[in-house]
């Protein structure tokens, strides 16, 4: 299979999109033609387990790794000594009809587990193929940097420049990131938002010259790597939920999912399930306060908003309000085409917006997609409500997702919510909502009582490009 760029221009094969990241024109990697499944070849799923699972989807995408190095790479990263659930990750029904999907039994209680296990693995096969080395520049709003972490961490052949905004996460995600003290891990605290963070990412990734010199890679939902592997619970999580339904019926029976989004990563693998043959009905696109996606698929108008406009909220792993994976699904809404891709951009680079307003009943009608948003008082109020209701405590950012799919609910239709991160990593919020919080384990006392390294910066090119320079693996 090959890849190329929402730009127009030719990438390469599944390994190059795996350590190139943003594309040379600034565009994001796609591919040329996506892969299908029939009915039959989901039916025959069922029975893997989901590491086995794991190497059929993302052996659509990955045709340039052999079958049996790509198995061997998906039991290594979902080896059952990583997660806490024997299932790895299993579903729960919490009433209402909605059923949760448990997406953070891994090492750091994330979603963001899923995708990044693998690419740990993958990125390591990859580069002793070629005998090179890389140095993965991200950021991340919370949970993204930690998954990186403990993915990347003590590889020979990978350092890990990781952005997060100063002062904007959990403590507990402070902690699981900066207490790591891995010579190949370079946590760099960001004066500013999540959006100055991606924004340095992908100022650098576009200086062509510094990213050669300096073997540049990411990790953040740019690579298609974790799409792909992301992917691969939206497969697992349609077999569950409708493994007991008729076998005459099963193979084109419908599921819904609700999706708490940021940087549309998560809820764009949704889209490609459908796209390769999943039945799902509809996509909810859950928003904080920071509503931009939102505003986008009511109105048609993307308008992201400036770094003084993005809320600190209590969902802060959703304080997204540019949303970098959008790019791949409006290439597809404007008929896989490069220029008028590009030229979106332009007109978003110079006006700060974009106008799609004429099409916007097609967000629901040809793609499914249908949004909210959740505030604060609401998120406390569907964690207080599930805890009684349900004897289940969500997370922040789930319980935005449960709040938001509630009125798309249908009946016959199971809805999904997809779960962001364990409750226990936002211990306030939990507080604040149920009165008190869960007994903290020695484990997380010992997170948080440990050393943490960390160092600050200005939201500055020039002086992460110093940074990096000076620590780079392979320069």
């Amino acid at each position: 299979m090959q890849y190329i760029s929402t730009r127009g221009h030719a990438i390469g094969q599944y390994s190059d999109v795996l350590v190139e990241g943003l594309a040379p024109d600034g565009g994001l990697a796609v591919p040329e033609t996506m892969p299908t499944v029939s009915a039959e070849t989901l039916e025959s799923w069922r029975s893997l387990s989901y590491a086995d699972l794991a190497a059929e989807v993302i052996g659509l995408f990955a045709t340039d790794i052999p079958r049996e190095d790509l198995t061997r790479l998906t039991h290594a990263a979902y080896a059952a000594e990583k997660f806490e659930a024997a299932e790895t990750v299993p579903l729960t029904d919490i009433g209402r009809g909605m059923t949760l999907v448990g997406l953070s039994e891994g090492p750091t209680l994330a979603f963001k587990d899923m995708a990044m296990q693998f690419l740990g693995e993958a990125m390591e096969y990859v580069l002793a193929k070629t005998g090179s080395s890389l140095n993965i520049l991200g950021a991340t709003s919370g949970d993204t940097g930690s998954a990186a972490e403990y993915a990347f961490r003590g590889r020979e052949r990978i350092s890990i420049f990781m952005l997060s905004p100063l002062g904007r996460m959990s403590a507990f995600q402070r902690a699981q990131m900066y207490s790591l003290q891995d010579a190949n891990v370079h946590n760099l605290a960001v004066a500013g938002v999540f959006d100055d963070c991606q924004h340095l990412v992908k100022t650098l990734a576009e200086d062509l010259d510094f990213k050669r010199a300096q073997h540049l890679g990411a990790v953040n939902s740019i690579n298609f790597g974790r799409i792909s592997a992301q992917i691969v619970y939206y497969v697992w999580a349609w077999l569950r939920a409708t493994d007991a339904e008729d076998a005459e019926k099963r193979a084109g029976f419908p599921v819904s999912f609700a999706v708490p989004s940021g940087n549309f990563g998560n809820i764009l693998s949704g889209y490609y399930a459908k796209l390769i043959g999943v039945p799902i009905r509809t996509l909810v696109l859950a928003s904080n306060e920071n509503n931009v996606l939102d505003d986008f698929f009511r109105t048609g108008i993307y308008r992201p908003r400036t770094s003084a406009e993005t809320l600190a909220t209590s969902s802060p792993s959703m304080d997204v309000s540019k949303a970098s994976n959008l790019e791949r699904f409006i290439f597809d809404f404007v008929g896989r085409d490069p220029e008028r891709t590009a030229g979106l951009w332009r007109e978003l680079g110079e006006n700060g917006f974009f106008d799609l307003s004429a099409e916007r009943e097609r967000f629901a009608a040809e793609y499914g997609f249908v949004s909210g948003t959740s505030t604060h008082t609401d998120r406390l109020d569907t964690i207080r409500s599930f805890a009684e209701s349900a004897d289940i405590t969500l997370d922040p950012h789930t319980a935005d997702g449960a709040k938001v799919a509630l009125p798309h609910v249908e009946a016959g239709v199971p809805m999904l919510v997809l779960e962001t991160a364990k409750p226990r990593k936002f211990p306030e919020i939990i507080a604040e909502a149920l009165g008190s919080a869960p007994e903290p384990s020695a484990e997380t006392r010992a997170l948080m009582d440990a050393p943490q390294r960390v160092e600050e910066i200005p939201a500055d090119a020039d002086a992460l490009r110093a940074y990096i320079a000076e620590r780079a693996v392979g320069r």
